[in-house]
């Protein structure tokens, strides 16, 4: 393991250098890093993507020195701001206490500054060299300006601008979101961010996105945020494995990923394909040859014995031919990783499947709602944190009873509800959770035997993650899971809050085409911005009217 250091208080600039070759980090004897390259300079903005569990935030923790590599090399010349997923409050700190620490450096240069300028007064024959150095710090970190910056992302952000607020006092995003806006803030060489989206409105996602691509020095963002990747990352690198086992970086930025994601993809399937036919060929000879060994030298009646036994060492020969044909040409390369496969959701033409007239919940859902769904409806519903989006689609799902206004269900039509977060995971595995489920669906009538998907059908879980308690599997495995749950009933009506909380780039640009072509209903909560593109041809049903007493209308 070998790591370089060069970092002090002050950035680096243009000289600034953040460089990972070969690294690998193991826990528990399992490799969670393995054969990652990269290097980050001034103005490079790199995305990192991988599903839950690849060692995007080891990764982090790894360019900072927080955490060491088991073997490779990492150089650092610059300074850092580091923005984890989770912070850790100590009592009695304050907002204010936040920015100080942030911004210690920029304290630190005016402070020099000031004791510098009263010694150049006092005769002290170096006091003009000191002066000179305090100038220039305070300079390159653009000291002064140094706290308008902070309080300028902190209102753009959303966070809690009262610097004594103590930091126990507020949520997990408010806290985030503080945090942030100091690391923008302050004038570092690097800024890491791990997931940094994540308790952001739009006017919040528009600061930092800008903020982000005017930044001088160099960003490396682990998120799952589609849009911010595609207006920010200039590279990307992917952590999932590839087909020689290894990460890849692609250039272009995040088209880029995706255009040579789908490629290698597409590459990986014909080359095991390939080679399982060829293996399944040569299995075949091998086995003919056998047959041949067996059978092939004894003398039919009327032949003669030594005639037929002359063919015996071209068998045997043939037989250790294909024998070493088939090692040879082993199926070695992994199988592809899946792919979801959206079932095929059955549709009822001419039929008004779901409608709902004026419909509101009280403190929930203010403004009256009217809509109509037929097959083939596409819907997304927008509007601000507090709008009532999903209290909108447990109302349609059945699950909550309007305070005033009706919903009316065709009969026979199967709604189903996407929740925004999952429920409580229990002991019982993943595959025998969604059996039992689909047994109830047979049981009650709601499907016929015929009807029924598999949960390998889907492409959703691996089997080893189906033969899993449901408590074990990783965030994202099970909402991967709820969406199989949803999907089993085979519904006329789907609908979805916040779909691509916790999935993988992959599966929710394949969830998106599944959802575009499918004839069932689709209803759409989201605030997912690339989502929200990718259905730029769908309705809208704004709930965020300037009279939250107007009643929306879809239609």
């Amino acid at each position: 393991m070998t790591a370089l250091n060069t970092r002090s208080g002050l950035p680096a600039g243009a000289r600034a250098q953040l460089t990972a070759s070969g690294v690998h980090v193991a826990r528990g004897g399992r490799p969670v890093l393995s054969g990652v390259d990269m290097t980050v300079t001034p103005r490079s903005r790199w995305g990192v993507v991988g599903e839950n569990g690849r060692g995007k935030s080891t990764l982090l923790h790894v360019l900072t020195g927080a955490l060491e590599v088991d073997s490779g090399l990492v150089r650092r010349l610059g300074t850092f701001g580091v923005a984890e997923q989770e912070m850790t409050v100590t009592d009695g700190r304050t907002v204010g206490d936040l920015v100080d620490v942030e911004l210690a450096d920029a304290r630190a240069a005016l402070a020099a500054l000031d004791a510098s300028a009263t010694g150049l007064t006092s005769g002290d024959h170096r006091a003009a060299e000191r002066y000179t150095q305090a100038l220039e710090a305070a300079e390159v970190l653009d000291a002064w300006d140094a706290d308008r910056r902070v309080d300028l992302a902190l209102e753009h952000l959303g966070a809690v601008t009262d610097r004594s607020r103590p930091l126990a006092a507020l949520s997990v995003g408010q806290r985030y979101r503080v945090r942030l806006a100091c690391l923008l803030g302050a004038a570092r060489d690097f800024l890491l961010l791990d997931e940094p989206t994540n308790h952001l409105d739009a006017a919040g996602l528009a600061f930092l996105t800008d903020r982000l691509r005017g930044h001088p020095g160099g960003v490396v963002l682990v998120s799952h945020d589609r849009a911010l990747l595609s207006d920010v990352a200039t590279t990307v690198l992917d952590l999932d494995p590839s087909r020689d086992g290894g990460p890849r970086v692609f250039g272009g930025g995040f088209a880029g990923y995706q255009e040579g994601r789908r490629a290698e993809r597409e590459r990986w399937e014909q080359e095991y394909e390939q080679q399982r036919a060829e293996h399944a060929r040569l299995t075949q000879d091998l086995s003919e040859a056998r047959n041949w060994l067996v059978s092939g030298w004894r003398p039919e009646k009327g032949t003669g014995k030594h005639q037929r036994a002359t063919r015996a060492p071209a068998l045997v020969r043939s037989v250790h031919r294909r024998r070493d044909d088939l090692e040879a040409h082993a199926v070695t390369m992994p199988p592809p990783p899946m792919r979801f496969r959206f079932p095929d959701l059955p549709e009822r033409p001419g039929v008004t499947l779901l409608r709902a007239e004026g419909v509101r919940v009280e403190g929930r859902l203010d403004r009256p709602v009217t809509l109509a769904l037929e097959s083939g409806s596409k819907l997304v519903v927008t509007g601000p944190n507090g709008a009532g989006k999903s209290t909108l689609l447990s109302l349609l799902a059945g699950s909550t009873e309007p305070t005033a206004g009706l919903v009316r269900t065709a009969r026979t039509a199967r709604v189903r509800l996407l929740e925004q977060e999952s429920p409580g995971a229990g002991a019982r595995r993943a595959r025998d959770v969604f059996a039992a489920h689909q047994g109830r669906l047979v049981s009650e009538g709601v499907l016929d035997e015929g009807e029924t998907v598999s949960l390998g059908s889907l492409g959703l879980l691996s089997s080893a993650d189906a033969g899993r308690p449901v408590r074990e599997l990783s965030t994202g495995q099970q909402r991967r899971l709820d969406l199989a749950l949803a999907l089993a009933a085979r519904p006329h009506v789907l609908l979805l809050d916040e779909p691509t909380n916790h999935l993988s780039i992959p599966l929710v640009d394949e969830l998106t085409e599944g959802l575009g072509t499918s004839g069932a209903a689709v209803v759409l909560a989201t605030h997912d911005r690339q989502l929200r593109r990718d259905t730029g041809g769908w309705e809208r049903l704004d709930l965020g009217a300037v009279d939250p007493a107007a009643e929306a209308v879809l239609g």
